[in-house]
């Protein structure tokens, strides 16, 4: 792999894994272009890393928060004051992100038959030599943040008599963790489906007031990438894929993942907060059509449009 490759996956990377429009998605389109054919596990676990570093640059003060409370929950569950009714608003967070996480370890569930579990069935989906499903999948985020966006500006659906009362809530319950988790959880097996862009809509459709519910999506996603990084440092380990890399391309795709992804989040935030939306609503909803469309001609063809390579 190439500087400028490493490059251009930093960027992808760092744009698409906090903005809307699904990190996997785009990076199997970018090295569907490019013609990328080598065992990239290695390179993908430190472009999650640099993500990793931006998420943590941004909320910084709120994963202390975090953590001071975690540990405050810990000290009174070993002196018997621990109660769920007197946790604190961080306290409540805590157990808000361990609901959310709770339905990603459904990715581990064996499937009868298949000799493989449903992390083993998202690996296989996320093949770069056929982009049509990224192809629906983004088709499908544009829709999912159609329906969140039409939610919090016309207040039209409703949930529950709590919600009735209060359109826009700024707390995070079990109902929408769990609701957001179990999004995050089929994000994680499509490519396509952004992962930041369901979840947020979740919240939204849930009646949650957008900057919380765009918050506590970021903050979720700090153990999934945690843990998605994780994973992948493991296989390549055991591939041997981290020997075959170039370390100047690996460590300036980190870089560069890191710097646009804090930027891409300051992004995401600030269109959030404009009710821009729109752009993203409209370029997955193109990206998708296209790719879809591409994947289509290039099966049909048996060759890549791009590369000239067989499929």
């Amino acid at each position: 792999m190439s500087i400028l490759d490493a490059i251009i996956q930093g960027i992808v990377q760092g744009l698409t894994e906090f903005l809307p429009v699904s990190s996997s998605g785009h990076l199997l389109l970018a090295q569907h272009v490019l013609g990328i054919q080598e065992n990239n596990l290695f390179f993908n676990v430190m472009l999650h890393i640099g993500t990793l570093i931006a998420v943590l640059a941004v909320y910084y003060k709120t994963i202390l928060k975090l953590i001071v409370a975690f540990f405050g929950m810990l000290k009174d569950i070993f002196t018997g004051k621990f109660s769920l009714k007197k946790l604190n608003k961080n306290q409540r967070m805590i157990v808000m992100l361990f609901l959310g996480l709770l339905p990603l370890f459904l990715l581990f569930l064996p499937i009868p038959g298949s000799g493989t579990n449903i992390k083993g069935i998202a690996e296989e989906l996320s093949s770069e030599r056929n982009i049509i499903l990224v192809g629906i999948s983004l088709v499908l985020t544009s829709l999912m943040l159609k329906l969140g966006t039409k939610k919090q500006n016309f207040k039209k659906y409703k949930f529950s008599r709590e919600e009735l009362k209060n359109d826009s809530r700024k707390e995070i319950n079990s109902i929408d963790a769990i609701w957001i988790g179990v999004v995050q959880f089929i994000a994680s097996i499509f490519p396509g489906i952004s992962r930041s862009g369901s979840t947020l809509s979740t919240g939204l459709l849930r009646g949650v007031e957008k900057q919380t519910a765009l918050d506590y999506s970021f903050v979720l996603g700090i153990p999934a990438i945690i843990a998605a990084a994780a994973l992948e440092l493991k296989e390549s380990f055991e591939m041997g894929a981290i020997s075959s890399m170039n370390i100047n391309s690996v460590l300036i795709g980190m870089l560069v993942s890191a710097i646009v992804g804090f930027l891409s989040i300051k992004l995401f935030k600030w269109l959030l907060k404009t009710d821009k939306m729109i752009i993203f609503i409209i370029y997955t909803f193109v990206v998708g059509l296209v790719s879809l469309i591409i994947g289509i001609y290039e099966q049909t063809q048996g060759f890549n449009i791009f590369t000239g390579n067989p499929l």
